[in-house]
């Protein structure tokens, strides 16, 4: 088989690859979400199963201010959370993170963390009592009282109260400090002449799937459950969205202490138990895979007994905010509560990401920038792994400063057969063998590379999951590290005057697979430059063409991610690039780099190793 049909079948090769993958996203993964949202739009108008299963009902046709309309409310302002608390049933279902904005739009408003029942995204916490054979307990519809004009603010608790008319009186005292953690005092006073039994719970609730989760399936989204397996070991578990509304990844079990809640890429809403107590948690869909209910909570073991006179009391906590890893560690602290910085994913290699982590931030707070931050420590990251990079690339050097002492012999086998490649093949490895050459020695330096991958894997995490890189400007048209590139080649980078998103039928294709920004092309023509100081040698003719293509694939992969990483993995080029270069220089061998000055230049002449 000649070059030219072998560039013939490579050509139909990639065309069929193409053709395939946008038949994929076109015909079905587009159909797929659009499925999915419907699904999701249809999820929250819950039955009267759903009300008897402890749910709040849900109906999709209520606006947030109808809503919100449906009971009356105490109000919620710090400086980090406003909205409001449900009288019925002292529900917390209203909940925007003043420091955080939806967009980098002028005028965006803020994330909405929690939602009432009644709209399409009801996102709530529920805590009460479960009674059995006792009248007037307080439920989901009962609607607790609060002195007039009561607000729930930093220094500034509200007690709610209910008396349920036969001797029962319910105390419930809720505080707030300045950033996501509420503070939940309950007491019951019994002034029957019985004793009465109460189990105290508490429970997120979320209807549907968000529409933008798991975009991203390297950080976890959905509900999360610490609990202990003997006293003082606990566990965190993770179960997707995805998962629990296929029946997969459910959690019951009981448990002295831990917490359990709902968490997004960068939000939490957990509910903290009495860490004394022992209770039973669950982690489940209590809708269907179409209509999925997401709930995690707990509820004591077993029920508290109230004698006669008596008044029991008890304290848990709600987390509700984003998710900053400082704050975490102090809650931890302060509250005692286990294994609580696991609400941020750190993988299974925490180890090295939680470091890299810290020295991310320390970086930020040196040059105010995470664009730069970043930059330096890619910086790091390459002095630190300097050594097992340059023997790698010692190596690989060393090869082709053999390839150019052979090239004028590989020349002349080609021309000796120049239509066989099978001959050609056996020719070459022949005369390696003669020189006494492993064409494999170059690729043998690679090897030392990949005591780096879980490093870049650690690296990848943090920069995907770390708070501070949202909505974080770099520099120009880049003001969001954690969104992908805002710009696109399908209109010329903002040149021409139209959104592809808006074309018809074809826009979420343009928008999407096709949306290629600048720093993913600076990322391709980096990573194409690197390759051409790499040696080919000992490499099968049609492995050299994929691997020629391979920079063009990665453009379309690596536009779908954060900017932020992109930005990384450019400069990380960047810095090999370098690296390889002056080794090259050092040794005397040809390099893509002084071949182009020389073309330059004029000064075409060669080199003599």
């Amino acid at each position: 088989m000649n070059d030219t049909a072998n560039n013939k079948n490579m050509i139909f090769f990639l065309i069929s690859c193409m053709v395939l993958l946008f038949g994929y996203q076109f015909f079905i993964v587009k159909p797929q979400q659009e499925k999915a949202q419907k699904a999701q739009a249809a999820a929250a108008s819950a039955s009267s199963s759903s009300q008897a299963a402890g749910l709040l009902p849900s109906a999709v046709h209520l606006t947030r201010d109808q809503a919100l309309a449906q009971s009356p409310r105490v109000t919620i302002d710090t400086p980090s959370v406003k909205g409001s608390i449900a009288l019925k049933g002292a529900v917390i279902d209203d909940l925007y993170l003043v420091k955080y904005k939806q967009t980098t739009e002028k005028g965006s408003p803020n994330v909405e963390l929690l939602s009432p029942a009644g709209t399409e995204t009801a996102f709530y916490v529920d805590s009460g009592f479960s009674a059995q054979n006792l009248p007037n307990a307080p439920t989901v519809n009962t609607v607790w009282t609060a002195a007039p004009g009561s607000v729930l603010s930093v220094g500034h608790p509200v007690v709610l109260t209910y008396d349920n008319g036969a001797g029962l009186k319910f105390t419930r005292t809720l505080s707030i400090d300045d950033n996501y953690m509420i503070t939940e005092a309950d007491q019951v006073t019994n002034a029957t002449a019985q004793a009465v039994a109460l189990a105290p719970y508490a429970q997120v609730v979320r209807y549907g799937i968000p529409s933008y989760a798991n975009h991203d399936a390297y950080v976890h989204e959905g509900a999360i459950a610490t609990y202990s397996l003997k006293p003082g070991q606990y566990i965190t578990k993770q179960s997707r969205y995805r998962d629990l509304a296929d029946g997969k990844k459910t959690l019951s079990d009981s448990s002295t202490g831990g917490w359990f809640g709902i968490t997004d890429k960068y939000w939490m809403t957990a509910v903290i138990p009495d860490q004394t107590l022992n209770a039973k948690f669950t982690v489940q869909n209590r809708g269907d895979k179409q209509k999925p209910i997401f709930a995690t909570g707990y509820m004591a073991a077993a029920p508290v007994t109230i004698a006669p006179g008596q008044t029991w009391s008890t304290q848990s906590h709600i987390f509700a905010g984003a998710k900053q890893d400082d704050m975490l560690a102090a809650y931890a602290k302060s509250l005692n509560l286990p294994l609580f910085n696991k609400a941020l994913d750190w993988g299974s290699l925490e180890f090295i990401t939680h470091p890299f982590f810290l020295l991310l931030t320390w970086l930020y707070s040196m040059v105010h920038n995470y664009g730069l931050a970043i930059l330096c420590l890619t910086v790091i990251v390459k002095l630190a792994f300097y050594p097992l990079a340059h023997r790698s690339y010692e190596q690989m050097t060393k090869m082709k400063h053999v390839q150019q002492r052979l090239q004028p012999k590989l020349d002349a086998i080609k021309k000796r057969f120049p239509d066989d490649m099978q001959k050609q093949q056996e020719a070459t490895m022949q005369l390696y063998q003669e020189e006494k050459v492993n064409p494999m020695a170059g690729l043998g330096g690679c090897l030392p590379m990949l005591l780096q991958l879980p490093v870049f894997i650690c690296l990848v995490k943090v920069l995907q999951m770390d708070i501070g890189l949202r909505q974080a400007p770099f520099f120009g048209w880049i003001h969001d590290l954690s969104a992908p590139d805002p710009k696109t080649i399908m209109n010329l980078f903002g040149l021409i005057p139209y959104t592809p998103a808006t074309v018809p039928f074809i826009g979420g294709f343009l928008d999407g697979p096709l949306h290629v920004g600048p720093v993913a092309i600076l990322y391709g023509l980096s990573m194409w430059a690197s390759q051409n100081f790499t040696p080919m040698s000992g490499i099968d003719p049609m492995q050299k063409r994929m691997m020629a293509f391979m920079p063009l694939i990665m453009v379309f992969f690596f536009s779908q991610l954060a900017i932020g990483l992109m930005i990384y993995y450019f400069w990380s080029n960047l810095l090999t690039i370098l690296q390889q270069y002056t080794i090259m220089r050092r040794m005397k061998v040809d390099n893509p780099i002084d071949d182009l000055i020389a073309k330059i230049t004029g000064k075409t002449e060669k080199k003599v190793a």
